[in-house]
């Protein structure tokens, strides 16, 4: 069983509110995790010799959280990931959102649902935090009530993802954490093994926006279904890194996703989840200039991520899995964060 502590994390400038953390302790896991944007900010997870290390990026004071910085830790929303040019119709009305990458919008806009101060009520083995968008808040149409639950049980956190709208919208919801699991703060990446269960991917244009086409992995570097130690693999395909979305099984009900083994370690996480994809990311565009927990910096390649979400534009692209909201329904997703030893 759980245990569930609460305590102040900061004050928020100008008197906007108090943002408070909790801290989720389990036999194996401790998992600290903030009302604003809901951020997971510190992973403890205990090594073969029984050693714990904090294993995702993130800062030990509210003040990291409030300057621009890559979404460490956060859920990211109405809709994670790009839409293309910041724009898509719905039933025959043009929506324009905020352009905050590139050309694109990326993980909601300029103020998504990571740079908001979320409600907590705080439950016998987690937390749930709630939150009202509004109307038009950065674009998207109709209010939308939205729940993030987070609940830990033994090696394994559940993150559950529920919204209802008041008008049709897309959605789509994720977790956003970098993940090293060597220890925040170590180098890099490289002697990670990575395994993601999908059979096809989906190729990007130079902005990172989904080509259309949903591409095979055999015979590619996207072919990550038997184990890869990641640095060797980068070299060997001679690419930069990923930041694309696998095509995982189409089912609803809860499926196996990715398997990431740290060997110096023995460190193991397995990711399942309800959603139709997955973004995995390997922190390309971290370039070393944010001081982290422990005066510790995050250069190029130091964390990843893996983003169960629905596809990317998936609200311009009719053929992929559908991203829209409508009254009456209730947008329902959980990802499962399961650490073991080997």
């Amino acid at each position: 069983m759980a245990s569930v502590t609460r305590a102040v994390f900061g004050d928020l400038p100008s008197g906007a509110g108090t943002v408070e953390k909790f801290q989720l302790q389990s036999d194996l896991l401790k998992v600290d995790i903030i009302s604003w944007g809901c951020t997971i900010t510190a992973l403890e997870v205990k090594d073969r010799q029984g050693r714990a290390s904090d294993v995702v990026l993130g800062f030990a004071e509210l003040e990291g959280y409030l300057q621009k910085q890559p979404y460490f830790g956060a859920v990211v929303g109405r809709v994670a990931n790009r839409i293309a040019k910041g724009t898509f119709t719905l039933d025959g009305k043009e929506y324009k959102l905020p352009v905050n990458n590139g050309p694109n919008s990326l993980h909601g806009g300029v103020r998504g649902f990571d740079k908001v101060l979320w409600t907590p009520q705080v439950l016998s083995n987690g937390v749930q935090f709630s939150r009202v968008s509004p109307d038009g808040e950065e674009g998207y149409p109709g209010e939308l009530k939205v729940w993030v639950t987070y609940t830990l049980d033994g090696g394994e956190l559940m993150i559950n993802y529920r919204a209802q709208a008041s008008r049709t919208t897309p959605v789509n919801l994720t977790n956003h954490s970098y993940f090293n699991l060597a220890g925040q703060g170590s180098p890099n990446i490289y002697d990670h093994e990575i395994t993601i269960e999908a059979d096809a991917f989906l190729p990007v244009d130079e902005t990172l926006i989904p080509t259309g086409e949903v591409a095979p992995v055999q015979g590619t570097a996207f072919d990550l279904r038997k184990p890869v130690e990641l640095g060797k693999h980068l070299q060997e395909f001679r690419i930069n890194g990923f930041d694309h979305n696998f095509c995982l099984k189409g089912s609803k009900e809860k499926h196996f996703c990715a398997r990431v083994r740290h060997a110096g370690s023995g460190r193991v996480l397995e990711v399942y989840t309800t959603q139709p994809g997955v973004q995995f990311y390997t922190g390309n565009f971290l370039d070393g200039t944010l001081q982290g927990k422990r005066g510790a910096v995050y250069p190029k390649h130091s964390g990843f991520c893996l983003e169960t979400q629905n596809w990317p534009d998936a609200v311009n692209q009719p053929h992929f899995p559908p991203v829209l909201l409508r009254p009456g329904e209730e947008y329902d997703h959980t990802t499962w964060f399961k650490f073991t030893v080997a």
